[in-house]
């Protein structure tokens, strides 16, 4: 028996009626951000509210980037784009101390915008010119031409070059390099040490190109974070790839030991050809778009020179399998993904000559690669567990000869 008080004192349930439904974590996080996006909202509409003194006598702050230069038949057309926080506005042309007729797909651009001028201008082959554009305000953006030469029309042939060009450059090399594969399954373990030495630093050497190449495309440039769009294309593919690696890692047996396995061989060729074909397409670009605008003159010498620079990246791919059964299906698809990707960078690069973008694809590379080499390491400690012993270092300084060496044959 219950006394009085505590019926009286007994919490009743409430009713489903009476319950409150609770607000979802999503809409609580939303909120927030719709509140900020009104307020930014507001203020852009009120210009500011108080704030107009601050730029009272202050000029406008041009930053203008040349990103394009074409000659064509009678004209010249340039990209320029904006990347100051001011809106800009061409007016006038100057080619060698002559004002010359223009028209421009945008007349006043806004911060990260870009125009194209095309200019009535008959120029000679192989002449040095001096370009300046003029801003409505007086300022000017220099253009300095060495010798100017015709650029090559964007047709059908074009792109079939730029094809054939990325089968040079990327597929064959990497083919040639996994021929290597026969040697390397007859390799002593000694060997094999040294070869993995010398896959990272090959790969070390990649990482470390494709970066300083990424930063000068956007050196002194400021549009979309200028170098720093390097690092963040190297940090996203790192982080992707480790990413990647630690799902395929949760679907995998635990060892004895409760920890998960050695990186399978297999796997490893995998990451390495991501990694390889990531470099591959940021180096098709590169070609591609510097070719497009008349900055580089193909010859046999220089492919030549591309295709032994990248067949030691086969070497790279098929290192790791020495000791698994051969597959032909399965070294043509790693070929495929480390190689293929130059022909798509060819392309891109001789349609959109973008130097951020160029600069962001040859940061994904050099993550990638670098991310690869990391992998490599723990499968060169020897029986006392150390990694950099006097054959594995060896290996990994014979490496970066390789590509130093290789790399003089491709300057351009």
């Amino acid at each position: 028996m219950m006394s009085t008080e505590e019926k009286t004192t007994t919490p009743t349930p409430a009713s489903p009626e009476t319950r409150r439904p609770s607000t979802p974590a999503w809409l609580l996080g939303l909120g927030p951000l719709i509140l900020i996006a009104v307020l930014m909202a507001v203020f852009a509409l009120l210009n500011g509210p108080g704030l107009a003194k601050l730029s009272e006598g202050i000029p406008p702050k041009e930053e203008v980037a040349v990103e394009d230069v074409r000659f064509l038949p009678g004209q010249i057309q340039i990209t320029a784009r904006n990347e100051g926080p001011d809106p800009v506005a061409i007016a006038q042309v100057n080619v060698s101390d002559y004002y010359a007729a223009f028209t421009q797909t945008r007349e006043t651009m806004a911060p990260l915008e870009a125009t194209t001028l095309t200019i009535s201008y008959h120029w000679v082959e192989g002449d040095p010119y001096e370009i300046a554009l003029v801003t409505s305000i007086g300022g000017k953006i220099p253009a300095a031409i060495d010798a100017a030469a015709p650029s090559p029309e964007r047709g059908t042939p074009f792109f079939g070059l730029m094809t054939l060009l990325g089968i040079y450059v990327g597929v064959i090399p990497v083919a040639l390099g996994m021929l290597w594969m026969p040697f390397i399954r007859r390799s002593s373990t000694a060997w094999i040490r040294l070869l993995l030495g010398v896959t990272v630093g090959l790969l070390a050497f990649l990482a470390i190109d494709a970066t300083l190449e990424g930063m000068e495309l956007v050196a002194g440039s400021g549009a979309f974070g200028g170098p720093m769009v390097v690092f963040l294309g190297a940090l996203t593919a790192y982080l992707v790839l480790e990413g990647t690696d630690a799902w395929m890692r949760r679907h995998q047996d635990l060892s004895s030991t409760g920890k998960p396995a050695a990186l399978p061989p297999r796997r490893l060729a995998l990451l390495i050809a991501i990694g390889i074909g990531l470099h591959n397409l940021g180096e098709g670009l590169a070609i591609g778009s510097a070719y497009a605008v008349g900055s580089l003159a193909l010859g046999a010498t220089l492919i030549v020179g591309f295709a032994i620079h990248n067949t030691t990246e086969g070497l790279a791919i098929v290192t790791p399998l020495a000791k698994e059964p051969p597959r032909l299906g399965w070294l043509a698809v790693l070929g495929l993904i480390a190689g293929a990707p130059a022909i798509a960078g060819a392309l891109i690069g001789a349609t959109v000559n973008q130097p951020a973008l160029s600069a962001f694809l040859l940061g994904l590379g050099a993550g990638a690669v670098g991310q690869v080499a990391i992998k490599i390491l723990p499968l060169m400690k020897d029986r006392a567990g150390k990694i950099l012993t006097p054959l594995a270092s060896a290996g990994i300084i014979l490496g970066l000869g390789i590509m130093f060496a290789t790399g003089l044959l491709v300057q351009a």
